[in-house]
C-alpha cells in the first residue's frame, strides 16, 4: 500500500503536466492570447513604455539640474615659476625660482542650474507628445496585423486538417474500389487497365496525403509562432472551417461607412506630417536666444601631505551665481538652409498624406471587392462540389456495372478531388478576405 502511495505521488505531477501541456483555442481566444503573447505585440507595448520614458526625459531636461563633483590633485612634480630676484632683495636682471601652491589639493563643488528659456526645449516637449502618439498608433497597427495573422494562421490549420481528413476518406474509398476491381479482373470480367488506372489515382492520393500531413505540421508551427508559443507546442483548435466561414459572411460590412481619417494608416501618415512641422519649428527656434542660470557652492583644501581627513584641516568655501545668455547672430546661412530643408520635407509629408488617403480609399474598395468575390466564389465552389460528388457517384456505379470505362471514372474522381480542394480554399478565402477588409477599415466584427 505504501509503495502504491509513493508511486501515485510521483505520477501526479506528470499527469498534471500532461493535462496542462496542450492549449485549446477558439479563433477569438487565439486572437486574445496573441495580442498579449505575440512577440511583435509585446515589443510594441514596450515601445509605448519607451515613448513615455522619453517624454519624461525631454520634460526633465528643462527642470532644475543638480550636479556635484569632487576633484583631487596630487602634483608628482610641481611646476616651477621664475620671477625677478629683485622682488626678494636680489640683483636686478637675475631671476629666482619659486613654486606656488601646495602639492595636493581637493576641490568639492555642487551646481544647481535652471534653463530659463530655450525655444528648442518647447519644441521638444511637443515632439515627445507626438512621439508617444506615434508609438500608440504603431501599437494599434501591430495589433491589427497580429489579429489578421492569427486569423490567417488559424484558418490554414483548419484547412490542413480538413484536407488530411478528406484525403484519408478518398484514400479509403479508392482502396476499396481497387480491391473490388482487382477481384473482378482476376475473375476475367475487367481489363487490367482498369486496375492500373485506379492504382495511378491511389498513388497520387497517397502522395498528396503525405504532403498534406507535412503541411499540417507546418501550419500548426506557424500558428504557434503567431500566438507567441513555442513552435512545437501542442495546440488544439475548437472551431471548424465550415462554421467559421458562415460566421465570416457579413454583407453589411460591404456597406460600412468609410472614414479615411479614422484608419490607422492615415493617422500614422498624419503623425509624420506633424513631426515634420515640429522639425521646421525646431530649426526656426535655433535662431532664438537661450537663457540659463546657475548657482554653485564648494569647498577647497590645500596641503603638501594627505591630511584632508584630519579634524584641523582648513577648508575654504566659495559660492557663485550667474546667468548665461547665448544669442545666435550670424551662421553664414546655415540655419536658413536647415530651415528650408525642413520645410521641403514638410511639403513632402503633406503630399505623402494626400497619396496615403488615396491609397487607403483604393485599398478599402479593393478589399470590399475581394471579399464579395470570396463570398460568391464560396457559393459557386459549394455547388460545384455537390455536382462533382454526384458525377463521381454516377461514374462509379456505371464503372462497376460495366457501362463506363476506368478512364471516365478516374476523370470524375480527379474532378471531385479538385472540387474538394477548391471548396476548402474558398472557405479560407472568405475568412481571410473579411480579415483583410476589417484591417483596412479598422473595424473589428469578430
Amino acid at each position: 500500500m505504501t509503495n502504491k502511495f509513493y508511486i501515485l505521488l510521483i505520477l501526479v505531477p506528470f499527469l498534471a503536466f500532461s493535462q496542462e501541456a496542450s492549449k485549446t483555442f477558439s479563433l477569438q481566444e487565439a486572437i486574445d492570447f496573441a495580442l498579449v503573447n505575440n512577440r511583435r505585440a509585446i515589443n510594441s507595448h514596450r515601445d509605448i513604455e519607451a515613448a513615455k520614458a522619453q517624454k519624461w526625459e525631454t520634460t526633465a531636461s528643462g527642470l532644475p539640474q543638480l550636479n556635484a563633483s569632487v576633484d583631487y590633485q596630487n602634483f608628482l612634480k610641481q611646476q616651477v615659476q621664475v620671477i625677478p630676484a629683485e622682488f626678494f632683495g636680489g640683483n636686478p636682471g637675475e631671476f629666482a625660482e619659486v613654486i606656488f601652491g601646495t602639492k595636493q589639493n581637493i576641490n568639492a563643488t555642487a551646481t544647481l542650474s535652471q534653463q530659463i528659456f530655450d525655444g528648442s526645449y518647447l519644441v521638444g516637449l511637443q515632439s515627445a507628445k507626438v512621439f508617444l502618439e506615434i508609438s500608440q498608433n504603431a501599437n494599434t497597427k501591430t495589433e491589427l496585423e497580429v489579429r489578421k495573422a492569427v486569423i490567417n494562421a488559424y484558418g490554414n490549420v483548419l484547412l490542413a486538417e480538413e484536407t488530411v481528413q478528406i484525403l484519408e476518406r478518398n484514400l479509403k474509398v479508392l482502396q476499396k474500389n481497387l480491391n473490388e476491381t482487382t477481384k473482378i479482373f482476376e475473375n476475367g470480367l475487367a481489363e487490367e487497365e482498369s486496375v492500373e488506372q485506379l492504382q495511378i489515382t491511389l498513388t497520387g492520393i497517397e502522395s498528396n496525403l503525405k504532403n498534406a500531413s507535412r503541411m499540417k505540421t507546418l501550419a500548426y508551427q506557424m500558428l504557434n509562432m503567431t500566438l507567441g508559443l513555442e513552435i512545437n507546442w501542442p495546440t488544439v483548435l475548437t472551431d471548424d472551417l465550415e462554421r467559421l466561414t458562415q460566421e465570416h459572411i457579413s454583407l453589411a460590412l460591404l456597406d460600412a461607412e468609410v472614414n479615411v481619417e479614422n484608419t490607422i494608416d492615415y493617422q500614422i501618415a498624419e503623425n509624420d506630417k506633424v513631426s515634420k512641422e515640429l522639425l521646421v519649428k525646431l530649426e526656426k527656434s535655433k535662431a532664438l536666444p537661450t537663457l540659463t542660470s546657475f548657482i554653485n557652492g564648494g569647498y577647497s583644501a590645500f596641503t603638501d601631505d594627505f591630511t584632508f581627513m584630519d579634524k584641523d584641516q582648513k577648508w575654504f568655501g566659495s559660492s557663485l551665481f550667474g546667468v548665461s545668455l547665448n544669442i545666435p547672430i550670424f551662421s553664414s546661412g546655415m540655419r536658413s538652409a536647415a530651415t528650408q530643408r525642413a520645410q521641403i520635407n514638410l511639403e513632402k509629408a503633406k503630399t505623402d498624406l494626400i497619396e496615403k488617403e488615396q491609397n487607403i480609399q483604393f485599398e478599402i474598395a479593393a478589399a470590399k471587392s475581394d471579399y464579395l468575390f470570396a463570398i460568391e466564389d464560396y457559393e459557386n465552389k459549394k455547388q460545384n462540389l455537390k455536382l462533382a460528388e454526384r458525377i463521381e457517384a454516377k461514374n462509379e456505379t456505371k464503372f462497376f456495372e460495366g457501362i463506363s470505362s476506368s478512364f471516365d471514372l478516374r476523370q470524375a474522381q480527379t474532378q471531385l478531388y479538385s472540387a474538394q480542394q477548391q471548396y476548402l480554399q474558398a472557405m479560407l478565402d472568405v475568412i481571410n478576405a473579411k480579415a483583410e477588409l476589417e484591417t483596412a477599415l479598422n473595424v473589428i466584427t469578430y
